[in-house]
This record gives structure tokens, C-alpha cells and sequence, in this order.
């Protein structure tokens, strides 16, 4: 029941936005294989035989050599060549909640390359959490690395390893990898019992570490990792983070009791709407708000009121204090550069908490109004849409998909001539040439997400210099994997429970 003239038309402005007709049909299942694919190209370390994006070739096969240690693997986190593993954990971890929530959506090919591309991830966060109170947060001089324009199979850089130990705490990554390491042992717990228990019994021990010896990576290593990914947000919601998937993945009540006596730390800011590699507060009420939809903890309850206040402030016309925009074409925006990160993971937390809803028969209670599990939905698949390419340019914002996609992304590897074709060795200021050329990148990185238009005007520079558009990242992409299989499965919204 509408109780005001105000909140009716408020409702009807939020109606008309997320019913608006997509211009075309989508095949979110190629999305989504694509989506996929895009992992490989950002791939460290010796490749498997079964590369799809040949162009690429071994790389970083000595990282961590010079320190004694194998650190080798893993991933590069967007168009350069320094492993993050700050990014590189956050990743680990929405890609382990795509799967969890929508693996069954995904059928058993993309489920199997999923899972392949989860693994490449955590094979590596294992190496870098080998050593007991220890975690290798970083392999490479990032100042160093971003003077260059040249390929991953080229580069001459240093690969300085840096780490965060008892001495140098780092609270906010170690608990993201340990919350990375828990959630992939659930996403792995029938296609690989061992690997699971495994993962598991590594992310209880460095979480361990990250809560009794506390402090923050970006002051115990500010000068390596600021400020490419400094957490200037703090380390405590990494801790519960970490806390909420251990109980999640163990069903051990300490990690309950834990996230209850540290409750408070959810009201110690003002940014409790944010989610992203740098802040994980929404995601925490998102996940623990299951739990007491499910009838499970009602002591959590009041995550389950920050995770409605979330999702209403994300709806439009139905927040009086709105602290999302939309842009006129329907975007999703946040200020900052690489805004669809913002609009991934924000969309993926929509479609997570609607289905936990539905599950629930529940609604989201946004003051003197609500929306159901659908239109959040609605709202979701506006989101993907408009990166796959409903928007005024017409433009997918996926590389690959499509008809109309951008040419001149901000990747070394797809910009320069592959190896294969070039077999010579680009110096670190012989790929500017080609980072300045306005002709297309010659590699094609499949099924990576860019940046996206960074104002409101819709407006999008399919320009390698405009890297704040025209970047993508491994972050940007985890998420859609969960919203994609989602959408692949169930493309028609009247499929979906009725409101």
C-alpha cells in the first residue's frame, strides 16, 4: 500500500527505470564463456595446454625465486604486470560466490571453467600463505612497472616480492585471503573434497594470523603498495569479512561469536553502502543476512537492517538520502575511476540478497515503501544490460561480445604484437609507440570488462592513454560471472517468482 502521492510516483519513476525494454536479447551464456576466457589473458606463470587466448605465453616463471620462495602463478590484476594481492584475493573471493550461489546456474562446462579459473587463483594464494605467519602480499615494483609500456613475456622490471608478517602486519589483506581461501573451499567442496579441506584449514590459520597480530598492509608496506591498492577504509572489515565466510565454510561458532562481539565495527563509518576490493561492509550484511532470512540467527538481525538499508540506497526513487546515481542511459555510477567495479559488484550484491529473499519470502523494507525480490532483479539485469551493450553508444563494454566494442583498451599484452608474431624482445620504452598509437590493440583479451564511462553523461574514450575507462580488471569481471550465469539461466524476467 502507498501511503503518499510522493512515494507513488517515486515507486512509479523506480518502475519505469528498471522496466525499461532492452534493445536487443542478450546470449548472456556466451557472456558469461567469455567472462571467463578473460582470466586466461591475465594469467602468470607457465600456461596449460589448454590456453584459449593463445596469444599469450609464459611469463613470471622465476617470481619469488631471488627470496627463496615459489611465487609463481596467479594473476595480474588489470593492464599491467605486477601481482596485487589485495585485488587478486577479492577477486578469488566473488568468483568463489559466483560459483557458490550460481554455479548451478552455470552449467557443467562453464561451472568446470570457473572452478579452473578459481584455482589458478588459489593454487597461488596457497603458495603465498606456505610459510606460518606469513603472507606474500605483492610480487613486482609497481612504480617500476607502470614506467614501462611492454609485455608480461618481456618484462625486465624488478619482481620485488614484498610481505606482510608478525613484525609488518597486514590485517586487511590476510583477512581478504583468508575470507578468498574459505569461500573456494566451499566453491570447491563436491567437485574436490581434498582441494577443500585444504583451502579451508589454510584460511582458519591465516586468519588467525590476521586477527592476533592486527595492523594495516598500507602502513607496514605504504611505500610499495600506495597508491595503487592502499586500504584507506581499515583493516576491521576485512576481519569480519574473513570471520563471516570461516563460519559460513566451517559451521564453527566461534567465528559466530566473533562476528558478534566485533559487531560495532560495522557503525564505525559512514560508507557502509560501499563494496569493492577496498571496503567490504555491504557484502558483510549481504552474507551474514542470510543467515537470518534463513531463520537461522536472529542475533544477527541487525545485519539484515544494513543489508535493506544497502539495497534501498541503490533503488531508484525509493531513497530520500540516495548515495548511488544513475546516469540519463541507466548506469549505475559512483565517482572514482573504474566505475564498473561499482556497477558488478554492487549489482552482483542485488541479485544475491533478492534471491536470498525469495528463498525467504521476504521483501526489502525501504521506510514507508518496499520492493520485492523481482525488482531488484530488474535492476540487476538493467545493469548487465547496459554493459553488454543497451546504452546510448550502443557499445558492449565487454571486449569481444557484441558488434560495437572498445578497440584501444589500456592492456599491455593486447596492445603490443604478440610474441608469436613479434618473437623480439619490446623494451620497456619501445611499447610507448604502441601505447600512443590510435590504431586497435592486436590482441584481442576476450571477454574483459573496461572501466566504463566514469560521469554521468554516458560518454566513453576508446582511448589507451583514458585508462580509467578503458582498463579492465580482474574485479570487475568476478562478480559478473554470478549475475551472467543468473541471467543465462533465467533470460526472461516473467520466469522469475512474481512479485
Amino acid at each position: 500500500m502507498v501511503s503518499s502521492p510522493r512515494l507513488f510516483w517515486l515507486l512509479l519513476a523506480f518502475l519505469l527505470a528498471v522496466l525499461r525494454p532492452s534493445a536487443a536479447a542478450h546470449d548472456y551464456g556466451d557472456a558469461l564463456r567469455k567472462s571467463i576466457i578473460f582470466f586466461e589473458g591475465q594469467r602468470s606463470g607457465k600456461l596449460p595446454h589448454d590456453q584459449r587466448l593463445t596469444w599469450r605465453r609464459d611469463s613470471g616463471l622465476h617470481d619469488g625465486a631471488a627470496d627463496g620462495v615459489d611465487l609463481t602463478g596467479g594473476y595480474y590484476d588489470a593492464g599491467d604486470n605486477v601481482k596485487f594481492g589485495f585485488p587478486m584475493a577479492f577477486t578469488t573471493t566473488l568468483m568463489a560466490w559466483s560459483v557458490i550461489d550460481f554455479g548451478k546456474s552455470m552449467g557443467p562446462q562453464h561451472l568446470a571453467e570457473a572452478l579452473k579459473a578459481v584455482r589458478w587463483a588459489t593454487d597461488y594464494l596457497l603458495k603465498a600463505t606456505a610459510v606460518p605467519c606469513v603472507v606474500y602480499v605483492q610480487v613486482g615494483d609497481a612504480f617500476r612497472d607502470h614506467s614501462c609500456w611492454e609485455r608480461p613475456e618481456d618484462m625486465d622490471t624488478p619482481r620485488t616480492v614484498y610481505k606482510v608478517d608478525r613484525d609488518h602486519p597486514g590485517s586487511e589483506i590476510a583477512g581478504e585471503t583468508a575470507a578468498a581461501l574459505a569461500a573456494a573451499s566451499i566453491a570447491f567442496r563436491s567437485a574436490d573434497p581434498a582441494y577443500s579441506a585444504r583451502l579451508l584449514d589454510r584460511a582458519i590459520s591465516v586468519f588467525e594470523f590476521a586477527d592476533k597480530h592486527r595492523g594495516a598492509y598500507s602502513s607496514s608496506l605504504h611505500d610499495a603498495v600506495c597508491p595503487f591498492y592502499c586500504d584507506v577504509s581499515g583493516y576491521e572489515d576485512e576481519l569480519l569479512w574473513g570471520a563471516a565466510w570461516l563460519h559460513k565454510a566451517s559451521r564453527r561458532r566461534n567465528y559466530r561469536e566473533y562476528i558478534r562481539r566485533n559487531e560495532v565495527i560495522l557503525h564505525a563509518g559512514d560508507s557502509i553502502n560501499e563494496f569493492g576490493w577496498e571496503n567490504k561492509h555491504a557484502g558483510i550484511n549481504v552474507l551474514i543476512s542470510k543467515e537470518v532470512l534463513m531463520g537461522k540467527d536472529d542475533y544477527l538481525e541487525s545485519f539484515r537492517i544494513n543489508a535493506d538499508n544497502f539495497i534501498c540506497s541503490l533503488l531508484p526513487g525509493i531513497s530520500d538520502h540516495p548515495q548511488i546515481q544513475y546516469s540519463p542511459g541507466g548506469l549505475l555510477f559512483k565517482a572514482g575511476g573504474s566505475n564498473m567495479q561499482h556497477v558488478t559488484a554492487l549489482s552482483f550484491l542485488l541479485l544475491a540478497y533478492s534471491n536470498y529473499l525469495s528463498h525467504a519470502g521476504g521483501r526489502v523494507a525501504c521506510g514507508g515503501a518496499s520492493a520485492s525480490p523481482v525488482a531488484l532483479k530488474r535492476v540487476a539485469k538493467r545493469q548487465v544490460d547496459y554493459i553488454l551493450g543497451d546504452n546510448p553508444l550502443g557499445m558492449s563494454y565487454m571486449v569481444g561480445y557484441g558488434a560495437r566494442w572498445p578497440r584501444r583498451i589500456h592492456h599491455r599484452g593486447s596492445s603490443l604484437p604478440s610474441v608469436k608474431v613479434h618473437p623480439g624482445r619490446i623494451g620497456c620504452k619501445a611499447g610507448t609507440a604502441y601505447y600512443l598509437s590510435p590504431s586497435p590493440n592486436p590482441n584481442v583479451l576476450v571477454g574483459a570488462v573496461v572501466g566504463g564511462p566514469t560521469n554521468t553523461s554516458d560518454a566513453f574514450p576508446d582511448a589507451r592513454p583514458a585508462f580509467q575507462q578503458s582498463e579492465p580488471t580482474t574485479y570487475i569481471n568476478a562478480p559478473l560471472l554470478g549475475l551472467l550465469a543468473f541471467f543465462s539461466a533465467h533470460p526472461d524476467p516473467n520466469s522469475w517468482s512474481q512479485d
